[in-house]
């Protein structure tokens, strides 16, 4: 009877088929290591790597020439895991200043959403995931378009508040034309986004229109219905601003 030995997949195999959250600490820097030296292979490195440094807290502390004087690391390889400290840690303190901001209002979501979108020539539709405290977790642009639209559908806004996390998420766009009067385009957009929203329980709590000079709300023109446990404020009626 014949046997068959199958090798044990590699952080780059196990990454294809289970995902970065699947990997090790260990795996996560062989990648970054790319290769091994002569006698000790990228995953043996890694591992060696860790424990000198004393795990993942102190290899985040050791310099880049730190790291290229050890064996088998050199320049540019001490130099790729220095800048994936970096980003980690400049990650983390984006998200950190996100939280900060908080959007109880239409007030507060058109004084993100203007100076973003308020003078664009073309159209932007943006998702904020807000946490529980209608803090802001994370902003990311949906869709672009011409200045007479864009093409969106309802699962995009959707699919990145999931992906976000988010308790609940708020939409902002622009309208090139100056008039923040929601189209009826954007009314039925809305509203496919919001049923589909509350299937999931991630709800849409509003979707805020601006432009250089004025706003309008959505969900104060009661186009959304309001969500007595959201937390969001209506503080001034169906009007425009």
């Amino acid at each position: 009877m014949s046997s068959t030995t199958f090798a044990n997949p590699g952080p780059r195999e196990r990454l294809s088929d289970l995902g970065i959250d699947a990997l090790g600490d260990a795996e996560l820097i062989a990648l970054l290591l790319g290769t091994g030296h002569a006698g000790e292979s990228v995953q043996v490195l890694a591992h060696r790597l860790l424990e000198e440094q004393g795990g993942i807290e102190g290899l985040a502390r050791a310099g880049v020439g730190e790291l290229a004087v050890r064996r088998g690391v050199g320049g540019a390889k001490g130099a790729r895991i220095a800048a994936a400290v970096e980003l980690g840690r400049r990650v983390a303190a984006a998200n950190a200043r996100l939280l900060t901001i908080r959007l109880p209002d239409s007030r507060a979501v058109d004084a993100w959403g203007r100076p973003r979108l308020g003078a664009l020539d073309h159209e932007e539709l943006w998702m904020l995931a807000l946490d529980g405290q209608n803090r802001l977790r994370a902003a990311r642009r949906v869709a672009s378009g011409g200045l007479h639209g864009m093409f969106v559908s309802p699962r995009d806004p959707l699919r990145a508040a999931l992906r976000e996390g988010a308790s609940a998420f708020v939409l902002v766009h622009n309208h090139p034309s100056g008039d923040p009067t929601p189209s009826a385009e954007d009314v039925t957009f809305t509203a496919a986004v919001a049923d589909a929203a509350c299937i999931v329980s991630t709800p849409l709590l509003d979707h805020v229109i601006v432009t250089r000079s004025r706003f309008a709300s959505m969900l104060e023109l009661a186009m959304i219905p309001a969500r007595p446990d959201s937390g969001l404020l209506i503080d001034g009626g169906a009007r425009l601003r």
